[in-house]
């Protein structure tokens, strides 16, 4: 995988060294079978002539083991504060001041998604068109594409790096924003249109945004299930459309989305924290081990206890 460094001397179109740019947030995850990253931010100083862009890499390799989707991003712009852990009534209250802890960065990302995390976006498909092709890997020939940063991968990436989460609520919430960085990813790669939306109703913001609620508080509800009824109530929402809406908007359904969020928060709670399987099942919300130990064989192909010794 790309390091921050190496990303960032493509889009600065020179060699550059850690010490030439002060790196002031770093992020990683390398849990087995699942979204791999590395996220650097750096200042941005004057005298620096970038170029926004985003990349897609398909490498593709006889060995199933090593295919891998890369997605690359370098973007400016963004506000990185400095005391992000405390309190800031400052920050709450302003949309743009001088406050003197805030920090104008290069933001520098790479996503790393391979076969096995990949098959379960595409699992029933008939792999006829060029993108479901390159998700399951049949396409035979790797190649990289440039992309257009259009404003809904901007947004999901300012939000990901803007996050003000902590620990397991922070990587839940990476995990979600990975998928969206791969559904418009691919969308771009298709030429599909930015706001090519199915469903009428959602050409209202206001319901764009209740579902986009919707999904949030899936997120916030990751080991206590909600109903299809209770996530609508609490959303302000008709069942149906939420149902459809969803789909939609997120290319799952609301119960794909929330199993696989489900299992890689597992995967990071065993492997990062060294939970047990059985303390992971509770925290999850399952009634029993077994019903947790099959849902997540099924989405990762392997039992929770195996993770453990990889």
């Amino acid at each position: 995988m790309l390091s921050g460094p190496d990303i960032l001397s493509i889009a600065l179109k020179r060699p550059v060294m850690d010490e030439e740019m002060e790196l002031v947030q770093h992020n990683s995850q390398k849990i087995p079978g699942s979204v791999q990253y590395v996220i650097n931010r750096y200042r941005n100083v004057p005298q620096v002539v970038f170029d926004e862009s985003a990349t897609l890499v398909y490498n593709y390799k006889e060995d199933e083991k090593e295919r891998h989707l890369e997605l690359v991003f370098c973007k400016e712009g963004s506000r990185y504060c400095k005391i992000k852990d405390s309190e800031c009534n400052f920050c709450k209250h302003s949309e743009t001041h001088n406050c003197g802890e805030l920090i104008h960065t290069i933001d520098v990302a790479c996503f790393r998604y391979n076969e096995d995390h990949l098959s379960q976006f595409v699992k029933g498909l008939k792999t006829t068109s060029f993108s479901e092709k390159v998700l399951t890997f049949k396409h035979t020939t790797s190649f990289s594409r440039t992309l257009p940063l259009c404003s809904r991968t901007r947004s999901v990436l300012e939000d990901l790096m803007n996050n003000t989460y902590k620990d397991s609520f922070e990587n839940i919430y990476i995990n979600a924003q990975t998928q969206m960085l791969l559904l418009y990813s691919i969308e771009c790669m298709c030429g599909e249109e930015e706001e090519g939306l199915g469903c009428k109703f959602l050409t209202n913001e206001v319901e764009r945004e209740k579902i986009s609620l919707a999904r949030s508080i899936l997120l916030e509800h990751i080991g206590q299930p909600l109903t299809i009824k209770e996530l609508s109530r609490k959303a302000a929402i008709n069942e149906c459309y939420l149902k459809k809406g969803f789909k939609e908007m997120y290319g799952t359904t609301i119960f794909d989305f929330f199993q696989s969020q489900r299992m890689e928060h597992a995967k990071y709670l065993l492997y990062e924290k060294g939970l047990t399987v059985t303390e992971v099942s509770d925290s999850l919300g399952y009634s029993s081990i077994s019903h947790f130990s099959t849902a997540f064989k099924k989405h990762t192909g392997i039992k929770p206890c195996e993770l453990l010794f990889r």
